[in-house]
């Protein structure tokens, strides 16, 4: 079943410029794979190149940061939703 991915503004010319999109995975990494396999080029924008979720990158799975959870094994499931954030510096 399709996992809704809410996509950031400047990943969006990368999706037909939707703000969401739907993908299936059992995890996050399979999300991504499968994201990328969508959305060509949208890969390299989220992993590095030892393929972990760049620095500037947080994604989400129902508002909570993978980072804390299982990382890109953290497990998703129907009716989940996952958010991909970019990271705001200021000063």
């Amino acid at each position: 079943m399709p996992i809704p991915v809410s996509i950031p503004t400047p990943l969006r010319p990368l999706t037909d410029n939707l703000d969401t999109v739907e993908v299936e995975g059992a995890s996050v990494s399979e999300l991504l794979i499968a994201l990328d396999q969508k959305y060509p080029g949208i890969g390299e924008r989220l992993l590095d190149a030892q393929g972990n979720v760049r620095r500037f990158v947080n994604i989400y799975v129902n508002g909570e940061d993978i980072r804390f959870l299982q990382d890109k094994e953290t497990p998703v499931k129907p009716g989940e939703e996952v958010s991909i954030v970019p990271a705001i510096a200021g000063g």
